[in-house]
C-alpha cells in the first residue's frame, strides 16, 4: 500500500505541474460551462432545467478526455526508459499501475467536483431534482473511472503516447456507440445483449435519469478491474524482457 501511495503522490503531483493537464482542465471546464450557460438561458420560461445535463455531456466528452489524461502514464515511462528503473525498485507491478490509475481518477474527480458549482447555482434559482443529480454524478464518476482504466491499458501497451490515445479513443467509441450494431441485427435478444455490453447501456437508462442500479456499478467496476489486470500483466511481461 505504501508503494501505491508513493506512485500515486508522484503522478498526481505531475498533473498539477503539467501544462497539458491544465489545458485539459481548461477545455473540460470551458465545455461544461458553455453547455450549462446555454441550457440555463434556453430553459428559463420554456422548460425545467436538466438535472443531469453535465454528467450526460461528460459521457461523450470522456471518450476524448480520458485518453488525453492517461496516454503518458506508462507510455512515457517506457519511451524514456524510466519504467525499467521502476521495475528494478522494490515496487510491485500492481502498485505501479494502481498508483497511476488512482492519480488519474483523482484528478478527474477534482475536475468533476468543480462542476458542482453549476448545481449550486441551480439550487438557488431553479430547484432541480437533487436525487436525479446525485445519481447522475455517481454514474459519471464510475463511467470516468472505466474510461480512464481503458486509457491506462493502452498506455501500458505502447510507448507511443499518440498511438496510446488513438487506440483508447477508438475502443471507447466502440464501447459507447457499439449499440448501433444492435439496430441492424434481426434478433431483439441479441440487440439487447449488445446494448448491455456498451457504456451507454449502463449509463443512459439508469444513472442519467437518477437511478443507481447494482448491475451498472458492477459493469463499470468490472471494466476497471479487467483493464487494470491486463495492464499489470503487460507491465509484468516487460520486467522479464
Amino acid at each position: 500500500m505504501r508503494a501505491t501511495w508513493l506512485v500515486f503522490r508522484r503522478e498526481l503531483g505531475q498533473y498539477f505541474t503539467s501544462p497539458l493537464a491544465y489545458l485539459i482542465a481548461a477545455g473540460f471546464l470551458l465545455l461544461t460551462g458553455v453547455t450549462f450557460n446555454n441550457d440555463l438561458a434556453f430553459s428559463i420560461g420554456y422548460r425545467p432545467v436538466e438535472p443531469a445535463l453535465i454528467p450526460n455531456q461528460l459521457a461523450t466528452v470522456m471518450i476524448l478526455f480520458a485518453p488525453l489524461l492517461t496516454m503518458r502514464l506508462l507510455a512515457e515511462e517506457q519511451r524514456e526508459g524510466t519504467l525499467e528503473l521502476l521495475l528494478t525498485s522494490p515496487i510491485t507491478d500492481t502498485a505501479i499501475v494502481l498508483g497511476k490509475f488512482l492519480s488519474a481518477w483523482t484528478y478527474y474527480s477534482i475536475l468533476l467536483a468543480l462542476t458542482l458549482i453549476y448545481q449550486i447555482i441551480l439550487v438557488q434559482i431553479a430547484f432541480p431534482d437533487l436525487g436525479h443529480t446525485a445519481g447522475a454524478y455517481i454514474g459519471i464518476w464510475l463511467y470516468g473511472g472505466a474510461a480512464l482504466a481503458v486509457g491506462i491499458l493502452f498506455s501500458a501497451l505502447t510507448e507511443n503516447q499518440i498511438l496510446s490515445a488513438f487506440l483508447a479513443t477508438t475502443t471507447l467509441l466502440l464501447l459507447y456507440f457499439g449499440d448501433g450494431l444492435g439496430q441492424i441485427v434481426a434478433s431483439a435478444e441479441l440487440a439487447q445483449i449488445i446494448f448491455n455490453l456498451t457504456l451507454r447501456g449502463h449509463f443512459i437508462p439508469s444513472f442519467a435519469i437518477g437511478l443507481v442500479r447494482g448491475e451498472d456499478i458492477v459493469y463499470f467496476a468490472g471494466i476497471i478491474t479487467l483493464c487494470l489486470f491486463i495492464a499489470i500483466q503487460i507491465v509484468n511481461s516487460r520486467r522479464w524482457r
